[in-house]
C-alpha cells in the first residue's frame, strides 16, 4: 500500500515531529502500510513502506486517536480508518488557508474523460506492493479480514434523496459544510446479502442506528436492511419473494433480467439504490425514483433468483441515454457480468430502434467495462464484414452505429483509442493490425455468455404518452 519517497509532497516541511493533536482535517502526512508497519515494528525497525495521505475526520478511541485518511491520487474505495502510530509526523504538512475548502470538494481521482482534475504536487511513487494491489480494474472479490473499526461513526446528516441516476447535477456536490465531510466516510462496515459478506467502498445514507452495528443484513429477495440475523430470520419468515418485483423480461440458462418499474415498486428501487450507492462514488440520491426503470439481472437456482447487478435507465431521456446507473455487485465481478448487462441494454435500444450512451460521468470500473465492450463489439463487425470482387470490406461510422445501437461518438472515440484509424490518401480508413487481432481473439475467448436476443420478452413504451408514467 505503499509509495516509499524521502521528502514531503512540496518540500515545505521540515523533519519537525508535530504533537498528535496538529493532525485534523486537511493535512497531508504520510500513513504505513497495514502489511508491514505491524511486523517493521516489532522487529524494532523503523517503517519505510508508507503512502501520502489526507486526513478527512479523526475520533478518539480507547484514549488513542484514530484518524480518517484518503490516499492522494488513490480511488476513495481504498479511505481507511488508521491508528495514529501508524502516521509520520515528522513530514505532517498543515493545509494552506486558500486550499481548506477545496481540499474537501476534491474528488479521490478523476472517474472519466469528461472530469479531469489536475493532481496534487507529490514526488514520484518508487514503490507500490500494498493499496493498489486490490480492486485496480473492473473488479474485486469481498473482503472480510481488512477495512474501518465497527465503532460507531459520527451522527449521520439527514438521508439524502435517491433516484436511479448515476449523474451528478453540477452544484449538487460542493464540498462546503459538515455534512460533505461525514459522507465521504464510509459509514458501513460489513454488510450480508445472501451467501456473501461485502465490504462497501462508500458511503451509503443507510439509517444511523446501523452504522454502529458490526454487519447490516438484507434480505436478497426484497433487499430490506435489518441489523441482525435473528431479525432477518423472522423476516424471511414473512417475505414471499424469491425474485425481484416487476416482470421477467429475459431467461437463458441460469441467467434472468427483470424489468422494475420505479414509480410501482418504490420501495424496492429504494433499497436497490441504498446497495448501489456503497459501491458507486458519484451515485446521485434523490428519492423519486418514479421516473426510473430498473433492470436486475438474477442467477438462478432451487432457492430462488439471486441479484447479480442491474443497471437504471430514465423513462425519458433528453439525450437518449440508455443507462443511468450500472452496477455489478462485487463478488460476481471479473466474471463477465458487467458486459452482459451492457449488452442487453444495447439490445433493448435495438429494439427502440436507437443508438444509445451511458449518462457520464462514467466510474472508472464502468469506463474500463464499457470500452471494453464498446472494443469487442466494433471489431466483432468490422471482423464479419465481406469484401466484394478486388474490393476490400468497407464501412461507414453511420452504419457501425446503426448496427451496434453504440452512439456514433462513442464508436469514433473507441477507435482513436485503439488507435485504428489512420489517413491515407485523402481519406480515413480503419487498420486492423495483427496485435489487435490477437488481443481481440483472447478476449473474445474469455466471453463466453452472451445475450440471445430471440430471449427477449419485452416490448418498448412511449413514455412520453402515458400521463405521469
Amino acid at each position: 500500500m505503499s509509495m516509499a519517497s524521502s521528502s514531503p509532497l512540496d518540500g515545505s516541511q521540515g523533519s519537525v515531529s508535530y504533537p498528535m493533536d496538529c493532525v485534523f482535517e486537511g493535512c497531508k502526512i504520510p500513513v504505513y502500510s497495514t502489511s508491514t508497519w505491524s511486523k517493521q515494528v516489532a522487529n524494532g525497525v523503523h517503517p519505510v513502506d508508507w503512502t501520502w495521505a489526507e486526513v478527512v475526520s479523526k475520533r478518539r478511541v480507547n484514549n488513542k486517536w484514530d484518524f480518517y485518511v484518503h490516499y492522494v491520487n488513490f480511488n476513495k474505495r481504498l479511505d481507511e480508518w488508521v491508528c495514529e502510530d501508524r502516521l509520520d509526523l515528522e513530514q505532517l504538512q498543515l493545509p494552506r488557508k486558500e486550499s481548506k475548502v477545496s481540499s474537501l470538494a476534491r474528488n479521490s481521482r478523476p472517474s472519466s474523460p469528461d472530469v479531469q482534475t489536475p493532481p496534487p504536487p507529490m514526488p514520484p511513487p518508487k514503490k507500490i506492493n500494498g493499496i493498489g494491489r486490490k480492486r485496480k480494474h473492473e473488479s474485486v472479490e469481498p473482503e472480510s479480514a481488512e477495512g474501518s473499526p465497527s465503532t460507531p461513526l459520527p451522527e449521520t446528516p439527514p438521508v439524502p434523496h435517491m433516484t436511479g441516476s448515476l449523474h451528478v447535477p453540477s452544484g449538487s456536490r460542493t464540498g462546503h459544510g459538515p455534512e460533505d465531510v461525514i459522507t465521504r466516510m464510509k459509514n458501513i462496515n460489513m454488510v450480508e446479502l445472501g451467501r456473501f459478506r461485502m465490504k462497501p467502498w462508500y458511503f451509503s445514507p443507510y439509517p444511523q442506528e446501523l452504522t454502529s452495528e458490526p454487519v447490516i443484513y438484507l434480505c436478497e429477495f426484497c433487499l430490506k436492511y435489518v441489523k441482525s440475523m435473528k431479525c432477518l430470520e423472522r423476516h424471511k419468515a414473512k417475505c414471499t419473494l424469491y425474485h425481484p418485483p416487476g416482470n421477467e423480461i429475459y431467461r437463458k440458462e441460469s441467467i434472468s433480467f427483470f424489468e422494475i418499474d420505479g414509480r410501482k415498486n418504490k420501495a424496492y428501487a429504494q433499497n436497490l439504490c441504498l446497495v448501489a450507492k456503497m459501491f458507486l462514488d458519484h451515485k446521485t440520491l434523490y428519492y423519486d425514483t418514479d421516473p426510473f426503470l430498473f433492470y436486475v439481472m438474477t442467477e438462478y437456482d432451487e432457492f430462488g433468483f439471486h441479484l447479480v447487478g442491474y443497471f437504471s435507465k430514465e423513462k425519458e431521456s433528453s439525450e437518449d441515454y440508455n443507462v443511468a446507473c450500472i452496477l455489478t455487485l462485487p463478488p460476481f465481478q471479473r466474471k463477465g457480468y458487467g458486459k452482459i448487462l451492457i449488452e442487453f441494454s444495447y439490445e433493448l435500444s435495438k429494439l427502440e430502434s436507437k443508438s444509445g450512451s451511458p449518462e457520464k460521468p462514467l466510474s472508472d470500473l464502468g469506463l474500463l467495462s464499457y470500452r471494453s465492450y464498446w472494443s469487442q463489439t466494433i471489431l466483432e463487425i468490422l471482423l464479419n464484414l465481406d469484401g466484394q470482387d478486388d474490393n476490400p470490406p468497407s464501412m461507414t461510422i453511420n452504419e457501425i452505429s446503426e448496427k451496434t445501437s453504440i452512439r456514433k461518438e462513442d464508436v469514433v472515440s473507441t477507435l482513436q483509442n485503439m488507435n485504428l484509424v489512420q489517413y491515407y490518401k485523402g481519406q480515413y480508413i480503419i487498420c486492423l493490425t495483427k496485435e489487435v487481432l490477437d488481443r481481440h481473439s483472447r478476449s473474445m475467448v474469455k466471453r463466453k455468455i452472451r445475450i440471445d436476443s430471440q430471449c427477449i420478452k419485452w416490448n418498448p413504451k412511449d413514455w412520453s404518452k402515458r400521463g405521469k408514467w
